[in-house]
């Protein structure tokens, strides 16, 4: 057997997250049976993260075991041609033996797109989170660079000790940009809480609605408490866009903050 590592995106609507449970329709369940379907072996295949219920991938990434001389390319064929058309592989390259998907990863970028208009197109239900009063766009952009930095997001985890050994994080990037009624953050980090990315969304969408200033959100980061900060933005707008390794190199945009 060798190890692989694959690139995929996922449609999250159809399934119930990526975390296999039992026979349930989940990202991770229907990859190994698509494994099992063409290589005729039961494998675990490997995320570097899980996904909520409802929330996408544009770049999740994978790691398996799969038969020696398989072929990176006729593997993606292959499983392609057998998958839910709402998930698609777009590359599959041989790994080293000790690479993992989860534990060799050193930073994820994450998008969270808003719908900000009175009417939602059909096609865009269940992909995004529709807010109908305008947002101050402002405000938001403001916000972003609060959570720049090292910082406890414990205020921003909605499970603060959910298998984690430390609360705090480095942001490296944390941007709105928006084509209206297209508003859409990306956030990128060394690692992730649970719900951290959502918490964050819906804290910065308050300030965008007027509810809470600039002063108001730093006391929510430094009261290291999620008891202090906001609800959890909808599941729907939310993609794992990349997924970084040592041997990638994130971008000096990504290093450098904010930006209109």
């Amino acid at each position: 057997m060798s190890n692989y590592r694959m690139t995929i995106s996922y449609d999250g609507r159809a399934f119930l997250g990526w975390q296999r449970h039992g026979n349930q329709p989940t990202v991770q369940y229907a990859l190994e049976q698509a494994v099992e379907q063409v290589f005729n072996v039961r494998v675990p295949v490997r995320g570097s993260g899980r996904t909520d219920r409802g929330a996408h991938a544009l770049g999740q990434v994978v790691s398996l075991q799969l038969p020696n001389g398989s072929e990176p390319e006729e593997i993606k064929n292959k499983l392609n041609d057998v998958l839910p058309v709402d998930v698609r592989i777009a590359d599959v390259r041989n790994a080293l033996p000790d690479f993992h998907a989860c534990d060799s990863a050193i930073a994820k970028r994450y998008r969270y797109i808003i719908w900000n208009d009175s009417k939602l197109p059909a096609e865009l239900d269940g992909r995004v989170w529709h807010i109908k009063e305008p947002l101050d766009l402002k405000a938001m952009n403001d916000a972003c660079s609060i959570f720049v930095g090292e910082h406890d997001f414990a205020s921003f985890a909605t499970r603060p000790n959910f298998k984690q050994k430390s609360t705090r994080r480095t942001v490296i990037e944390a941007v709105i940009t928006h084509e209206l009624p297209t508003i859409t953050f990306k956030i990128s980090a060394d690692g992730f809480l649970y719900k951290m990315v959502r918490n964050i969304v819906r804290a910065i969408v308050k300030a965008g609605e007027g509810r809470y200033t600039r002063d108001d959100l730093c006391r929510i980061l430094d009261a290291k408490d999620r008891k202090a900060s906001p609800g959890t933005a909808p599941a729907s707008g939310l993609y794992l866009e990349r997924v970084f390794y040592p041997e990638d190199q994130i971008s000096e945009t990504a290093r450098g903050g904010t930006s209109q």
